[in-house]
């Protein structure tokens, strides 16, 4: 097996492959996310895709390598041009920028006839403010092309607004490296989003699970996400979900791998945000298994390892065992400091905690959370009665805006 830019939750997948017997070669694409940590151990071998693909390839083949996958959102265009010269199982090569490019995304969605944004991509921004002045509307969101893990998305409110945010975007780089040569405008989408993840097989598609996201306002008036909590499979509007992700799956050409949908639950019913052929990213398998029954990165390592098994898994693959709450954590201060394992035991003293991730090392300096690259990290709650959780993140909340991230160096 290769992966392609072992990272996020990618770095998760050897070891549930060598659970199955099958070892795992790394290839490094020319342009991963510079802002994510990357993993060199557990692999037969770690091979630098230097840009010729023919090259790459045969240093697979020596390995006898039988399936490429994205181990994250970079890893994703070399993963399938990988699988096209090897023959090996794969997705649909007619577009395959779609899986990557957010504007061939919408295209993509439009000639399948699905619901889709209102989108334009133009390095100029005149031509986008004409645009939301005829078409969109204000708010309108603004963000590259080709990024990931909201870099760099913003909602504006007016033609100045616009132009202030897509010169920002056009003189940065994205988490890949790359320069912004366009900006990606689209409709602002009313309503509640949630993501489904999946896991596919010869086109045949499982859901792992769904979740909706919550988001809140902090000082300064950023929206940040709050916390996600899961729909139950029977519920009315997961199943309304999964028919439109696998939809969309189908529209993208994603046949073989795992994927993380993004979609907004507008008044005119499902449209996509953006989907990501590779796992989603934050994941702590053995606490997705405890709650669901399943979890992604096992589904795809069997999808992998056991075809036969794989296709005795129902399309909708998870139950609701167990009630969890995904709670991201928010510095409401300017300044403050990654709590100590000490400090943190008011967290771990709540009846439904389950875990934590912390970003940084304890003593490390934060800024004001406002997105998902400022958060300190995140707890999962976990309960039979959803209540509970809910009084334990009232409690969390309380613990943070009174003193968790107080305890300044020096001070």
């Amino acid at each position: 097996m290769a992966i392609v830019d072992v990272r996020s939750t990618g770095r998760l997948l050897p070891a549930a492959l060598l659970r199955h017997g099958i070892d795992c070669v790394q290839v490094h694409s020319q342009h991963p996310d510079v802002h994510m940590a990357v993993d060199l151990d557990g692999f037969v071998d770690n091979i630098r895709h230097d840009g010729d693909l023919a090259a790459t390839a045969a240093a697979l083949r020596t390995y006898g390598v039988g399936h490429v996958i994205a181990g994250t959102e970079s890893g994703v265009e070399l993963a399938d041009l990988l699988s096209a010269e090897l023959g090996t199982p794969g997705n649909g090569m007619s577009r395959p920028a779609a899986r990557r490019n957010k504007y061939d995304m919408v295209l993509a969605l439009r000639d399948a006839g699905l619901a889709h944004a209102a989108t334009i991509v133009s390095a100029d921004a005149d031509e986008i403010v004409a645009w939301a002045d005829a078409t969109a509307g204000y708010p309108v969101v603004l963000k590259p092309v080709s990024s990931s893990s909201t870099d760099n998305v913003v909602a504006c409110a007016s033609p100045e607004e616009v132009r202030a945010a897509h010169a920002r975007i056009m003189s940065a780089t994205d988490r890949h490296g790359m320069p912004n040569t366009v900006v990606l405008a689209q409709e602002f989408l009313a309503g509640d989003e949630y993501y489904v993840n999946t896991v596919s097989r010869d086109g045949a598609h499982r859901t792992v699970e769904i979740w909706r996201y919550y988001k809140c306002r902090v000082p300064g008036g950023d929206f940040v996400y709050d916390y996600d909590e899961p729909l139950a499979p029977d519920d009315p509007v997961a199943r309304q979900l999964e028919t439109y992700a696998h939809q969309v799956l189908d529209a993208l050409e994603l046949r073989n791998g795992a994927a993380h949908t993004e979609i907004m639950m507008t008044a005119r019913g499902p449209v996509l945000v953006e989907s990501g052929a590779r796992l989603g990213g934050g994941q702590i398998p053995e606490i997705t298994t405890r709650c669901f029954g399943v979890n992604q990165v096992d589904l795809l390592a069997l999808s992998v390892a056991d075809p036969d098994a794989f296709d005795r898994v129902p399309t909708t693959a998870y139950r609701m065992l167990r009630h969890p709450r995904f709670v991201a954590l928010i510095n409401p201060r300017d300044r403050g400091v990654v709590p100590s394992h000490e400090q943190m035991a008011e967290v771990r003293a709540l009846p439904s905690y389950a875990h934590t991730v912390m970003a940084h090392p304890a003593g490390h300096v934060l800024p004001r959370t406002v997105d998902v690259a400022t958060w300190p990290g995140y707890v999962i709650l976990i309960a039979d009665d959803p209540a509970e959780t809910l009084a334990d993140y009232r409690k969390l909340r309380e613990i943070e805006l009174d003193h968790l991230y107080d305890n300044r160096p020096g001070q």
